[in-house]
């Protein structure tokens, strides 16, 4: 079985400078993936100010839509997960999944390390026709410290949830621009990430040695920001399956939608 699968950060549906609505490009710019699986992080499931500013008719149609953001980017094609982390007096966002494939089990892990930065790990089981297939959509915090402890957190659950070796997507916004946590989660999980294998010419996935004579993988893509991507933010890893292909989207498409670039990735399992 193929799975094409997908991570993205939306930054809530607006644009990253002026706040602009987004939410009918992001719909467009996704059903580009042609993926199967969608991991997405900060998405809007209520926001009544942008509602309210951006909801009403202009020019036959509206700039901000009636559903939460991820039934709206599901759609007809896909079935929808929403796990809720950050709750204020005009909404709330959080973490979703997109899957063609029917979501049986789904929970949503708190794994916030201070009153000041909610974050969660929102844990979907798919049905799949070879099989249940585990997916953790991830966004980790902003401090190195308070990111060891959610990692820490997420290889419980995950342990926890998938523990016989079943296969495993783990995909999302590590914030984890010094890759620290890659070898922790290559140890404890058993997982690579889609890069670790790709050999681009170009410094992702290439592999060099260490000091012991073994190969180690290198780095995974930079996705941030989006118009000039330096930084080696967001990751997919897996477990029970091959990497095919995996690619981060550049251009000006991107650039406008976001201030994170995605990652798509074809997987086959093993």
């Amino acid at each position: 079985m193929k799975l094409r699968v997908a991570t993205y950060n939306i930054h809530k549906g607006v644009s990253s400078i002026g706040s602009r609505p987004r939410v009918l490009a992001l719909k467009r710019a996704i059903s580009l993936f042609e993926a199967d699986v969608v991991f997405l992080q900060e998405v809007q499931g209520k926001h009544e100010k942008f509602s309210a500013k951006f909801g009403e008719e202009s020019n036959g149609k509206r700039h901000w839509p009636v559903a939460a953001q991820h039934e709206y980017f599901a759609g007809e094609s896909h079935h929808s997960a929403y796990g809720m982390n950050a709750v204020y007096d005009h909404g709330h966002h959080g973490n979703a999944l997109l899957s063609a494939f029917p979501i049986g089990d789904q929970r949503n892990h708190d794994i916030s390390d201070h009153a000041y930065e909610q974050r969660g790990i929102l844990h979907c089981v798919l049905e799949t026709p070879n099989g249940p297939v585990h997916c953790y959509v991830v966004h980790l915090g902003l401090f190195e410290s308070g990111r060891g402890r959610q990692t820490t957190a997420l290889i419980e659950a995950v342990m926890a949830s998938a523990p016989n070796g079943e296969p495993v997507i783990i995909a999302g916004d590590f914030n984890d621009w010094r890759n620290t946590l890659s070898a922790k989660l290559r140890d404890k999980l058993g997982v690579v990430e889609v890069f670790d294998e790709q050999g681009s010419g170009t410094g992702f996935g290439t592999r060099v040695r260490n000091l012991i004579g073994g190969v180690q993988p290198v780095r995974p893509a930079r996705t941030f920001p989006a118009m000039l991507p330096w930084f080696r933010l967001d990751r997919i890893y897996v477990r029970g399956f091959k990497v095919d292909t995996a690619e981060v989207l550049h251009g000006s498409l991107w650039a406008k939608l976001s201030d994170h670039a995605p990652i798509v990735a074809t997987l086959k399992l093993s």
